[in-house]
């Protein structure tokens, strides 16, 4: 008897410690350094500013790269399969991209952290 109440009880305490670890998702909300820009003002801003860009990606380019389009004009940005989380979007589905400017030589790219459906 003493023995399988001595199991049962680890058995339940065990099962509600993987449950509280395994439903542990979650994060900080609130303000953040990311500001809200047009398309135009990303394409002029410093590499790694981060920023937050509203419109609608208008075709995939391949290798993770898409085009990104506002009413200010469009830009391509990078999308690692991770960062879309549960977004599933088409050209006419409106989206928010949080992610930092990465600019090269010639080329300003927006490196994508996460995607959220616009409001």
């Amino acid at each position: 008897m003493k023995k399988s109440l001595v199991v049962t009880l680890f058995a339940g305490t065990f099962s509600l410690l993987a449950g509280t670890t395994m439903a542990a998702t979650g994060g900080f909300t609130g303000p953040d350094n990311t500001e809200q820009v047009s398309v135009s003002q990303a394409l002029e801003m410093k590499d790694d500013s981060q920023v937050r860009l509203s419109g609608v990606i208008t075709e995939s380019l391949g290798d993770e790269k898409y085009r990104f389009q506002d009413d200010s004009g469009s830009m391509i940005v990078e999308i690692d399969n991770e960062d879309w989380g549960e977004v599933k979007a088409t050209p006419d589905t409106p989206v928010t991209l949080w992610g930092e400017i990465d600019k090269d030589w010639n080329e300003t790219e927006l490196d994508v952290h996460r995607v959220e459906l616009a409001p």
